[in-house]
């Protein structure tokens, strides 16, 4: 795999930039990645990402926009206001997870 170096933390990384090493992610570096696809973290997507995190934890896939919707009781178009365009995509991004199976 790929190794990158975004803000000052050296990361794996598949060809598409996701973070191939679970445990190499931190608040810090979520930061990072989320600014580099122009999002500014508030409080409600850090906590949205810290669900991504332990769903993923708990059932070894990353949740698909259905499931955090229906967990997290947040409605869809509210999670594509937050994470604009492919919100999936964006969360599994920025939570250091795979790209969740479906998404293009």
């Amino acid at each position: 795999m790929p190794v990158t170096t975004i803000g000052t933390s050296r990361v794996q990384v598949d060809a598409e930039g996701f973070l191939t090493e679970y445990a190499e992610w931190d608040e810090n570096l979520a930061e990072q990645l989320a600014a580099a696809i122009g999002i500014t973290l508030t409080d409600e997507h850090r906590e949205l990402i810290r669900f991504l995190r332990t769903d993923f934890a708990d059932h070894g896939e990353t949740p698909t926009l259905r499931r955090v919707a229906l967990a997290t009781g947040t409605p869809i178009k509210r999670l594509f206001t937050l994470f604009p365009g492919k919100p999936a995509k964006k969360m599994a991004y920025v939570a250091g997870l795979p790209k969740p199976r479906g998404c293009v």
